[in-house]
């Protein structure tokens, strides 16, 4: 299934893709595309329901993230070796692990707001990975049992804010809207097997990153399964997995976003999204 979220911002209704591309209505069958209700019980649920028999929305609009607020924002750092290479780091032996603050959370054809004082707006693709039950102590074998789907995610970051302020990475990561998710939360069993997603993002019309998730240093089986060692994944929570080579910051001489500039991103069965950068007010 591809579950979605339509309608302005604040006032979305959740939705769902039926096999001829239309926008079904799910008002007043589910709650909401959040936390248990994403979970994998409750897409068992929505499963049962005969897509013909809901509304056809045949002017959804905007649209919005798939999730209409998460647990957590989870991130995985350096997650493509020539990623890696291009930011002069070594390749992790370990899953690095970060947060994005739950606020950044944002639309995937949101405006990204360029922050007050940034000067190293950058971009990077990733594959979403959504928890779909309790998930504490488990094995990299029985680990994809855990998700409930997957969505295209650009994480946004300041770099500046990132790297050259001392501490750690989230205060470079976390400002309103540098969380686009979706457009939909595309369900475990239709995306198969995740390491085989091609991935790319284009700045301006200039495809800036080519990739595969097959390039991943660490796979979705063993992040979650690592993950879960330290702390016990919920139901919405999302890990975004880590980008591969061809951010700004890699470049020579380096590129960053400024506003009006339009960043293009698609994951392999998981859809597209299209930001256009705006300065902060």
């Amino acid at each position: 299934m591809k579950l979605l979220r339509f309608g302005p911002k604040g006032a979305e209704k959740p939705g769902l893709l039926d096999d001829d591309g239309q926008v079904r209505d799910l008002s007043g069958k589910v709650d909401e595309l959040a936390g248990d209700g994403v979970s994998l019980d409750a897409l068992e649920k929505i499963r049962g329901i005969d897509p013909s028999s809901l509304p056809v929305v045949s002017d959804p609009g905007r649209i919005g993230s798939p999730l209409a607020w998460v647990p957590n924002f989870f991130c995985i750092g350096l997650n493509y070796s020539k990623h890696a290479a291009e930011t002069g780091a070594d390749e992790p032996s370990e899953p690095i692990l970060f947060n994005k603050t739950s606020s950044a959370l944002s639309g995937p054809n949101d405006p990204v707001i360029q922050p007050r004082n940034s000067t190293k707006l950058d971009w990077e693709v990733e594959l979403g990975i959504v928890i779909g039950k309790p998930c504490l102590y488990v094995s990299e074998d029985d680990a994809l049992d855990y998700v409930a789907g997957y969505a295209t995610i650009n994480d946004v970051s300041e770099r500046a804010f990132q790297i050259e302020r001392g501490g750690q990475w989230t205060k470079g990561k976390s400002a309103p809207t540098f969380g686009p998710v979706g457009p939909y939360l595309v369900t475990a069993d239709e995306v198969g097997d995740p390491q085989k997603l091609a991935v790319s993002l284009s700045v301006n019309g200039k495809v800036m990153q080519d990739s595969n998730t097959s390039d991943m240093i660490f796979t979705v089986r063993q992040i979650v399964s690592y993950m879960s060692q330290f702390m016990e994944l919920r139901p919405g929570d999302i890990i975004a997995t880590g980008t591969p080579e061809g951010v700004g910051m890699g470049l020579n001489p380096q590129v960053f976003l400024k506003p009006g500039d339009v960043m293009e991103v698609t994951i392999e069965k998981l859809g597209g999204q299209r930001q256009e950068v705006v300065a902060a007010d």
